[in-house]
């Protein structure tokens, strides 16, 4: 699958906490509209994304940033994430299996990583 990148801006940052211990170079960076709700009570605002070329069942990380500027309160035990709305509290609810395929996919690449890091030290040793 080819994608035209022209709309990305430059970013030279490196981040963490997406692979424990791994520091992550992005492809840029991007603003887009998020909106969260139904047309009669929605809330939409920017936000900047740090596009990265990961093969994981992740699509998008909604973080800190995220909930500051929703005002958002994540409760995660019930797995549900309340906001302010012009017309209420909005209340998005998530997918507990959902959720598990993505912690289980996470762990699976994790060890992965390490077996291919030793694997690479093993060959360099040789």
């Amino acid at each position: 699958m080819d994608f035209d990148f022209e709309w990305l801006q430059p970013c030279e940052e490196p981040f963490y906490g997406i692979i424990p211990g791994i520091g992550s170079y992005t492809i840029g960076r991007v603003v887009l509209p998020v909106t969260f709700g139904t047309q009669a009570n929605y809330r939409t605002e920017y936000l900047t994304f740090e596009v990265a070329n990961f093969k994981t069942y992740y699509h998008a990380i909604l973080g800190r940033p995220m909930l500051a500027r929703f005002m958002a309160i994540p409760h995660h035990t019930y797995l549900v994430l309340k906001m302010p709305a012009p017309n209420g509290v909005l209340s998005v609810y998530g997918d507990v299996e959902a959720s598990y395929k993505c912690d289980t996919e996470a762990v699976q690449l994790v060890e992965a990583l390490e077996l291919l890091a030793k694997a690479t030290a093993m060959v360099a040793e040789a």
